[in-house]
């Protein structure tokens, strides 16, 4: 194997596993404050709070459901998805390919949880004058970013080829 493939493998690595541990590090804070506390209602501003909710549904609550059945086909077709994204890594170059790191290690984050706990904590919650915005973790953040940023490079690219 050429050394820049190990390198992109390592890189690749350390992006996955970096995003993966940081979520998990700001969920298990969190968790801890639970144990302790009984409850995470924390007001740090008046903009941003830290509440503590169980989201069974995908990215900032949607789809949720107490359903067993439909909690399981969500999860399947999370995981599909992340196999989707595995496959499109081994096509990629370029930003595009990092971008789908980002998603990725958000999504194994969120996977994760989803196993473990049969639901994903979610905690930042932002508010401007008593409106609140869905409640989202570190993971949903990596997934919003990096879908932002594949969308940006596939604009400009469009534009590019089209000008």
């Amino acid at each position: 194997m050429k050394s820049e493939n190990i390198k992109k493998i390592v890189i690749s690595f350390f992006i996955l596993l970096s995003i993966f541990f940081l979520d998990r590090i700001s969920k298990i804070l969190i968790l801890n404050i639970l144990e302790e506390t009984g409850r995470v209602d924390i007001n740090i501003n008046s903009f941003l709070n830290f509440y503590l909710v169980w989201n069974k549904g995908i990215g900032f609550g949607l789809l949720s459901s107490d359903r067993d059945y439909f909690y399981n086909v969500v999860t399947i077709l999370i995981v599909l998805i992340n196999l989707i994204i595995i496959y499109l890594l081994f096509k990629e170059k370029g930003l595009k390919y990092y971008f789908l790191l980002v998603i990725l290690g958000g999504s194994l984050g969120n996977l994760f949880d989803r196993i473990y706990y049969r639901a994903v904590p979610d905690f930042f919650d932002l508010n401007y004058n008593g409106y609140h915005w869905f409640i989202f973790n570190v993971a949903d953040i990596f997934i919003t970013i990096g879908i932002i940023l594949l969308i940006l490079v596939e604009l400009i690219s469009y534009k590019k080829v089209n000008e």
